[in-house]
């Protein structure tokens, strides 16, 4: 059983929102780019050319990239800090995004895609650690949750928004306002932001040489209960994250015919669902003190909701946006999954710890989305160019099977994490 420190007294309220403020408008950036491909896949794949497996790839990209900065993003939190690291990073995100608007076809795409996901490989990571350095581990996953349920902003802007604004200045056009905003959310971030509150005595953080470098990977690595926690996390985010921010759109247009704004309205309540779904859950594990008995029942919920999609979905057009719906609502347990994984790292190994975390959720939402396109792709396209209702439902079950092996080995191996000891 884990025991965590107790916890710190609360900083300034100035200070606070100043801190919150400014981690939402990052994450709200980082959901935003997540999801921009979902709801305007059909006239970007009309416009470039792009296949179902081009498509995945694109969106895969992105999560490809953030993985990969994953090891070298936490060896500079600990180092020089969230603050400049993020500010460091804005520079290929800038330029990723503009790209973006730039694509004249599937590999201008990908590599944008690519640039951007580097760009944002600090975004989520750097709201983990400064919740933890500001409020202690114990309460990382209620204020981690408050962050990541109101960064669903981006999310809801990727929705109906990003469609309305397309329809009227191009998706060339939306994705160059976004690198615009990109730039002025990662300046307010470093000017704003401090990497530990203010009056606290800092503990010093010595630069490390390259032997001491290699030692802390591998000791978090070898860190006790870290790789049920891994299988776990690898298929939370991903198996909700592959529908939202790129296959609901298809599915929605192909299957039941809505159009992109349309398609929009389902993608802003999926986002809001889940947005909602964050809140409730992330203060769960301090009340109940417990992680695991969070995680395993969120898990058996999303899975459930996307063997139901794969065998119902297709009957009804109400019936397939509720399950949509439900299955964002249901899958927000993984800022529990990074608590748990938080908690089995000292502070000095805290950057390295949590981005391993994330590393892995990373790759399941690089492979899930590829995945599910490979599925879709296998089927024939119609005369309009729809993929039918069962190349879908199979892509379901390949997303649910994933979560599956995960939850298992989660179920059986994971100790449990109580935030109160």
């Amino acid at each position: 059983m884990t025991r965590e420190p107790p916890h710190r007294s609360s900083p300034a309220p100035g200070a606070v929102a100043r801190l919150v403020g400014a981690l939402t408008a990052l994450t709200a950036l980082s959901n935003f780019h997540r999801a921009t491909l979902g709801a305007l896949a059909p006239e970007l794949a009309r416009d470039l050319a792009l296949s179902p497996d081009a498509l995945g790839l694109a969106n895969g990209a992105f999560f490809l990239a953030l993985g990969v900065m994953q090891i070298p993003v936490g060896l500079m939190f600990d180092r020089i800090g969230p603050r400049r690291t993020v500010a460091l990073l804005g520079l290929p995100a800038v330029a990723g995004a503009a790209l973006q608007a730039m694509a004249a076809d599937p590999t201008g795409l990908i590599g944008a895609r690519l640039l951007l996901g580097a760009g944002c490989g600090a975004s989520f990571m750097a709201s983990v650690v400064l919740c933890a350095r500001w409020f202690g581990t114990a309460r990382l996953a209620s204020t981690a949750s408050r962050v990541f349920a109101f960064s669903q902003i981006g999310s809801l802007a990727a929705g109906t928004p990003l469609a309305a604004g397309a329809a009227l200045i191009g998706w060339r056009g939306m994705f160059a306002a976004s690198a615009a905003l990109t730039g002025l959310v990662t300046l307010a971030f470093h000017r704003l932001v401090r990497d530990d509150p203010p009056g606290q005595v800092v503990p010093p953080r010595p630069r490390e040489r390259f032997a001491a470098v290699v030692a802390g990977l591998i000791a978090v690595w070898r860190t006790p209960g870290l790789f049920p926690v891994l299988a776990m996390h690898t298929f939370v985010y991903a198996s909700a994250a592959t529908v939202l921010t790129l296959w609901a759109g298809p599915y929605l247009a192909d299957v039941h015919g809505l159009a992109p704004v349309a398609r929009g309205h389902v993608i802003l309540a999926m986002a809001a669902a889940q947005a909602v779904g964050t809140l409730v859950v992330g203060p769960l594990d301090l009340k109940l003190n417990t992680r695991k008995w969070i995680v395993v029942p969120g898990a058996c919920a999303t899975f459930t909701t996307l063997l139901g999609l794969a065998g119902f979905g297709h009957r009804s057009g109400v019936l397939a946006i509720g399950l949509l719906v439900l299955l964002c609502l249901v899958t927000c347990y993984s800022v529990v999954t990074v608590a748990h994984g938080r908690s089995l790292f000292p502070e000095a190994l805290a950057g390295r710890g949590v981005t391993t975390v994330n590393l892995f959720q990373l790759i399941g939402s690089t492979v899930l989305p590829i995945l599910a396109g490979a599925v879709v792709g296998a089927f024939p396209a119609g005369p309009t160019g729809a993929r039918p209702a069962e190349a879908y439902a199979f892509a379901f079950v390949a997303i649910a099977g994933c979560l599956g092996s995960g939850l298992l080995l989660y179920l059986i191996f994971a100790r449990d994490s109580r935030p109160r000891g």
